[in-house]
Parts: C-alpha cells; sequence; structure tokens
C-alpha cells in the first residue's frame, strides 16, 4: 500500500431513485430495481425527475438558496451529502485547505428572456439594436444569459466553506471523465492531500434537452431499458437529473484523521476516438485491456448514454472480455452528462464496500454472482470524449 494512494471516503449521490448512498444502495440493489419517470411535462420526451429535496438541509441560508438554479442547489446540496459522508463538513480546517475539482455546463438559460428576444424579432428589423437593448436589461448578474459553469464551484466554497484551489473542467462527459482524471493525479502527486470532486446535472429545463434534440439524440415514445433502444424512436438518449460528488484523500491523511475509505481510485484512462467506423470499439476494446490486464470475473458499471452507434460500440467492446458484466445504470437514472463519471465510480465504490454486485438493472445483462473486489466504471461521451476508471478494494 501507498500513501499516496487515493481513496474514496465521502460520497454524495442524488438522482431520481433518492438522496444519498444509502437511498441508492437499496434502490439499486432491490429484486427488481424500477426507474422514476416523467413522461408529461416534455412530452414526447421522458425524462428522470429529481425527488423532492429540502436544500435548506445543506444550502441554510435562504438568501444562498434563491441566488442559485437548481443546477447549483442540486451540486452545492450534493457537495454536502460527500462532505458530511466523509466526516468533514463542520471542520473547518480541513475545508478550508481542501481542493476542489467540477465538472460544469453552462447552467439553465432564462428561457423567458429568450423567448422575449425571440418574440420581439419578429416585429422589428433593428435586430442589432434590439439585442443590445436586451442585454443592458435582460442580463443577469452573471453577465450572460445562462450562467457562468465555474459558479457552481463559487457557490460550494460559500456555503461548504471549501477554499482551497478550485477548477471547473466544460464538456459533457469529458468533463466528468478529467475532473476524477485530474482529482486522482493531483493526490497521486502530492498537490493535494484532500479534494472534492463532481458534477450535477439539471435535466427539467427546456433548453437542457434542446442541446440534445438539436443532435436528435434524444428518444421519443416513452422509456425502454438503455440496451434495448431502437433507432425508430429516436436518438436513444434518456435523460435524468442528478448529481454526483466524491470526496478523495490520500491513503495517508485519511489514516491520520482515522477515517476508513469505501474503495481506492485506480488508474483512469480517457480518449477522444474517431467515431466513424469501428474506431470507437477498437479504441474502448483497447482501454478495457490496458486497465484490465487479466481475465478474473469483473463487475462493469457502464455510464452509457443509450445513444445508438456509441452504446452498442461500448457493448461489443465490453462483452468482447467474456469475464466483464456490465450494468448500465442510465436505465434507472436517466443520462446525466458531466455527472455520468462521478455516478459510475460512487456506484462502483459502493459495490466494492459492501462486496456485493448490483442485480440486473435491464432483463439483457448477465448474472454476477462473485463478490466483486474491483470494478470497472465508464463514461463513453453521447458526442464525443470516453474514460475509463477501475475501482479497487481499499
Amino acid at each position: 500500500m501507498n500513501p499516496k494512494d487515493v481513496v474514496i471516503t465521502g460520497i454524495g449521490v442524488v438522482s431520481s431513485l433518492g438522496l444519498g448512498v444509502d437511498a441508492h444502495w437499496q434502490a439499486l440493489t432491490g429484486a427488481a430495481p424500477k426507474p422514476v419517470l416523467d413522461g408529461e411535462r416534455f412530452a414526447p420526451y421522458t425524462v428522470h425527475p429529481l425527488p423532492e429535496i429540502d436544500w435548506s438541509t445543506q444550502i441554510p441560508k435562504r438568501g444562498d438558496q434563491r441566488q442559485m438554479e437548481t443546477w447549483q442547489r442540486l451540486g452545492t446540496y450534493t457537495a454536502g451529502l460527500a462532505l458530511d459522508d466523509a466526516g468533514m463538513k463542520d471542520d473547518e480546517a480541513l475545508c478550508a485547505s481542501m481542493d476542489m475539482v467540477v465538472a460544469a455546463g453552462g447552467g439553465e438559460r432564462d428561457v423567458n428572456v429568450d423567448q422575449d428576444i425571440l418574440d420581439t424579432s419578429l416585429t422589428r428589423n433593428d435586430h442589432d439594436v434590439l439585442l443590445n437593448e436586451k442585454l443592458t436589461t435582460e442580463l443577469r448578474p452573471t453577465l450572460f444569459l445562462a450562467q457562468l459553469s465555474n459558479l457552481l464551484a463559487g457557490n460550494i466554497s460559500i456555503v461548504h466553506k471549501v477554499t482551497g484551489s478550485s477548477r471547473t473542467f466544460m464538456g459533457e462527459e469529458g468533463a466528468g471523465v478529467s475532473a476524477i482524471e485530474t482529482a486522482a493525479a493531483r493526490i497521486r502527486s502530492g498537490q493535494s492531500s484532500h479534494l472534492l470532486v463532481g458534477a450535477a446535472f439539471q435535466t427539467e429545463h427546456p433548453d437542457m434537452l434542446l442541446a440534445y434534440e438539436l443532435g436528435r439524440h434524444l428518444q421519443r415514445g416513452g422509456w425502454s431499458p438503455l440496451w434495448q433502444r431502437s433507432p425508430e424512436e429516436g436518438g436513444g438518449v434518456i435523460t435524468g437529473s442528478g448529481a454526483a460528488f466524491l470526496v478523495l484523500e490520500s491513503r495517508e491523511h485519511a489514516q491520520k484523521r482515522g477515517r476508513t475509505a469505501y474503495a481506492a481510485v485506480g488508474p483512469v484512462a480517457s480518449g477522444r476516438a474517431r467515431r466513424g467506423g469501428d474506431g470507437l470499439q477498437d479504441a474502448l476494446e483497447e482501454m478495457v485491456g490496458r486497465l484490465l490486464g487479466g481475465d478474473a470475473p469483473m463487475l462493469a458499471i457502464s455510464g452509457a448514454s443509450g445513444a445508438h452507434a456509441v452504446t452498442k460500440a461500448e457493448k461489443a467492446a465490453l462483452d468482447a472480455r467474456g469475464h466483464v458484466t456490465a450494468r448500465g445504470f442510465s436505465s434507472l437514472t436517466g443520462h446525466m452528462k458531466e455527472a455520468q463519471f462521478p455516478f459510475a465510480v460512487a456506484l462502483a465504490a459502493l459495490a466494492v464496500h459492501h462486496g456485493k454486485a448490483y442485480p440486473a438493472f435491464a432483463e439483457s445483462e448477465r448474472p454476477f454472482e462473485a463478490a466483486p473486489s474491483a470494478a470497472l466504471a465508464t463514461a463513453v461521451g453521447y458526442n464525443c470524449f470516453e474514460g475509463m476508471g477501475l475501482v479497487v478494494k481499499a
């Protein structure tokens, strides 16, 4: 054991399945896990909605809550769950010296202002003047019609007093992979002793769905299991609101404060394979081989999005190694964009910690009878970027 091993000592997770690690473990290890769905508000698209959340349990000041959109509240709330779980929430010295890496998008746009600009443009020809008028009267305090990506990290710093160095990555699933990869590298190099890393995604907003649908990625016609989605029903992606934050520490740092870890983060690999032909499948097979090496039974916590071509390529790459058994959690949580990879790592850590595999999340998934001592976490971007990480016993 190396004193600079990267161990996971705190997990915060939120999805349509519930709040926190216990709720998710119970929901996902039940006899027949079932998704929570909303097919009405955004028809013809289905989403996995957030559960009821009492924001004040992690964001006590009403003023702080009011100045955040749901995306920021969700991330700040979930970061608080992770800090609580790690036993750090009330330790000002630990939080003040804690570094942070966040994966984030651009936040929710002000749909009313967008609609006002479009409506007014139909009655005026001086569109340049119109835009200047709206930008001088309708801008948010963040100087832009959506939100700045680093506001999530900023609010976590304000609310939870996490005031070490801070980095924010953008780039959908790739941002989540880079966040975990960078956080682990900082601890292994000795640049950080303890670190908060994660992401949040709020899909219950028209502009969030629009970004997917412009690329024809969304599934229509209701829910179906991840691996069985048909091109006749659209692009295959069903989105979900959710977040995942992890507290990572060096083994030495965790031991000094007497903290037992869930699991350890092993090697993390990332890439940007060509998506034409068999390029992606070949790259994923190479990545799996590089991380796993041997042929011992391996549980894979797959963040596959449901997008047809890339999900097919990932399944083929995992199936090519007969000892790997996949669990596609998007069947039950929906696709959570930047939060996909942190969420996959969190679920992998829980399986390793409990020494118990998840039951099949869909009928086509094979049973896994062994007690997992390691699990592979994956996130293959529906558009670009792919990554995998090995989670092992601490």
